[in-house]
């Protein structure tokens, strides 16, 4: 057997020490500097653990104004440190392990793969500062994993910008380390092996028109699955879904990665693409587990209405998480 395969198999981190558990778990995002002290907080925790969780992924987010900006910066819609490090804190002990994955986000809806700033050399030594505060902030908290980066494909391609990244936040924490690469983008990331895991936002489209059929979304994973598999190989990594999701709408599987499908409720839609996913990727040993976007949005946000959302809670794929990992 190969090392690659060897290092996928065993689940180690690059050095081939620590054990990488796999993932079941959940994104518990925040759109305002208050979110994690929400009253709310704990009974999202203890209902995420109730599904057979045992991860979240928090995401505090900066912002750019402009796609050429030299760096990214605070808003009233970044959740504070005080926040970000009582929900960490709540989080163990509800008994979940913790992921930070920090975000960057742009105006409306402009995509953060658009980001190509004008002075690279400037954006770069900004995103340092960025990302290496919220190293210090992992570390400080013992919060198990962290990315480096998330959907950044305008800037991904610097491989040795990316790498420098991930040496200055190694200097500060000392846990496992991935980036989270668009499924359409980890291709094209070459710095894989300065990290321990390969992240992939799984929002392949698997179907053409709605469907409430596990079995066909199955076979539509089955060709992803064997590509993902062999590189997994290549690259002597093991692959987690860093996000995957579905909005309970007629349709979410045409286009996993919409807010905005259709205005018809899909919650057997929603539920089929769940037992799906889990069916194809669960027990594969290259496979590191997944990270469900996202569970319920938080009191008052204005997002899209809960029986429309990707949230899970309430609905049929709830009930498909605690057969399958409640036991």
């Amino acid at each position: 057997m190969t090392a690659a395969v060897l290092l996928a198999v065993s689940g180690c981190t690059s050095d081939g020490t620590a054990p990488l558990p796999t993932m079941r778990g959940f994104a518990l995002p925040s759109w305002n500097r208050t979110d994690y002290d929400s009253p709310a907080a704990p009974r999202y925790l203890r209902d995420i653990r109730a599904t057979g969780a045992r991860w979240i992924t928090l995401t505090p987010t900066w912002y750019q104004t402009h796609v050429t900006d030299s760096g990214p910066h605070t808003t009233e819609e970044t959740a504070s440190d005080a926040s970000l490090r009582h929900i960490v804190a709540r989080a163990h002990a509800a008994g979940l392990h913790v992921m930070i994955k920090p975000h960057i986000d742009l105006p409306g809806d402009v995509d953060r793969a658009e980001i190509r700033p004008r002075d690279r050399a400037a954006w770069f030594a900004a995103y340092r500062r960025f990302i290496t505060h919220y190293a210090d902030l992992a570390a400080d908290t013992g919060a198990e994993q962290f990315a480096v980066g998330t959907e950044l494909a305008g800037v991904s391609g610097d491989t040795a910008a990316w790498t420098k990244v991930v040496e200055t936040v190694r200097d500060h924490y000392d846990g496992p380390l991935t980036y989270a690469a668009n499924y359409d983008e980890y291709q094209r990331i070459h710095f894989w092996r300065s990290l321990d895991l390969i992240g992939i936002d799984a929002y392949w489209p698997l179907s053409a028109e709605p469907t409430r059929d596990p079995g066909r979304l199955r076979r539509a994973w089955v060709p992803i699955r064997k590509k993902l598999a062999a590189y997994a190989e290549r690259q002597g990594r093991r692959i987690l879904f860093t996000e995957a999701g579905y909005v309970s709408q007629r349709g979410s599987t045409t286009a996993p990665y919409s807010w905005t499908v259709s205005r018809t409720a899909g919650g057997a839609e929603q539920a089929a693409a769940y037992r799906a996913l889990l069916d194809s990727f669960e027990g594969h040993t290259w496979w590191a587990g997944v990270c469900w976007w996202m569970w319920d949005d938080w009191p008052d946000s204005g997002e899209t209405p809960v029986k429309l959302a990707y949230t899970p809670h309430g609905k049929p794929a709830e009930a498909v998480l605690r057969g399958k990992w409640a036991r």
